[in-house]
C-alpha cells in the first residue's frame, strides 16, 4: 500500500518537476541493539537479514543506516544479497596520516566547518582571516580539529564545552582543559581488558572482528579512516596522552 498511496504519487511529482526521483532516508537505525530477537539472531540480523526482503520492496531509491555489528557480521554475503549491493561505512575526516602526521585537507576542512558557524556568510578565504576573533591563534583551532579525530560531532561537543566555559576568542589552555575534562570522561568507562585492546589498535591500526573490538568502535574510542592506499583504525585521538594507553 504505501508503494501505490505515497512513494508511486511522490515519484510522478517529482518527475513533473524535472526531478530524477525519491530518495528514501531512514536514519536511526543504526541505533538498534545488539540483542536477541528470534532464537539465537540478534536484532539487527533479524531485521536486515532475515527480514531484508521486506524493506527491499519500497520502489524508490532507499538509503538504510546499518548498525555497525553487521560490518562485522558472518552474514555480510547474505546482507549483500539480500539488498543487491555492498554496505559502505562512512569514515572519519582524515585529520591524521596513519603514521600519526597531520593531514592537511582534512584538518582544513574542519576548520572551516568551525569557522562557518561564526562567519557563515563569509568566503572560505575571509573567514581563516578571522580565525583570532574565534581562537587566541590558528593552532589552537587546529588542535581541536585534530584531537576530534575527524568526528564531526565530537568536534561540535567539544567546542560547545569550550563556549560554556568563556566567551571567545578562545584560549589554548581553555580548550586543553576541555580535552582533559573529556579524556578522564572516557577513560572512566574503559575496563583494563579494553585499554589492552586500544593499545593493540594504536600499534597495529587494525582491528579484528571480535565482539570487543565492535564494541570499542561503537563507543567511539576507536576510529575508522580511508585514503586513496586503503583504511585503517586508530585510538580516538582525546584518548593520546591517557596514562592507561601506555600501561601505566
Amino acid at each position: 500500500a504505501i508503494n501505490t498511496e505515497l512513494i508511486e504519487p511522490a515519484q510522478q511529482q517529482l518527475q513533473q518537476q524535472g526531478k530524477a526521483g525519491l530518495v528514501v532516508i531512514v536514519d536511526n537505525l543504526d541505533r538498534i541493539h545488539n540483542k536477541p530477537k528470534s532464537g539465537q539472531r540478534n536484532q539487527p540480523e533479524y531485521l536486515f537479514v532475515d527480514q531484508g526482503e521486506y524493506l527491499n520492496q519500497l520502489k524508490c531509491h532507499v538509503v538504510y543506516t546499518i548498525p555497525l555489528i553487521l560490518a562485522f557480521s558472518n552474514d555480510q554475503e547474505n546482507l549483500r544479497n539480500r539488498f543487491g549491493c555492498e554496505h559502505l561505512l562512512l569514515p572519519m575526516v582524515q585529520v591524521q596520516e596513519p603514521d600519526g602526521s597531520p593531514s592537511d585537507a582534512g584538518i582544513a576542512l574542519l576548520r572551516q566547518m568551525v569557522l562557518a558557524r561564526a562567519f557563515p556568510d563569509l568566503e572560505p578565504e575571509q573567514r581563516i582571516g578571522l580565525i583570532t576573533k574565534v581562537f587566541d591563534s590558528p593552532q589552537t583551532l587546529d588542535r581541536l580539529c585534530l584531537v576530534s579525530g575527524g568526528h564531526v560531532r565530537n568536534l561540535l561537543v567539544l567546542l560547545r564545552n569550550c563556549l560554556r566555559k568563556d566567551e571567545p576568542p578562545l584560549s589554548r589552555n581553555l580548550v586543553d582543559s576541555v580535552i582533559s575534562q573529556r579524556r578522564n570522561e572516557l577513560s572512566r568507562a574503559i575496563t583494563p581488558d579494553e585499554w589492552e585492546l586500544l593499545r593493540h589498535v594504536a600499534e597495529h591500526k587494525t582491528v579484528r572482528g571480535e565482539e570487543e573490538y565492535q564494541i570499542l568502535l561503537k563507543s567511539l574510542f576507536v576510529f575508522e579512516y580511508c585514503n586513496d592506499h586503503g583504511c585503517w583504525y586508530d585510538i580516538n585521538p582525546v584518548l593520546d596522552d591517557a596514562k592507561e594507553l601506555n600501561g601505566s
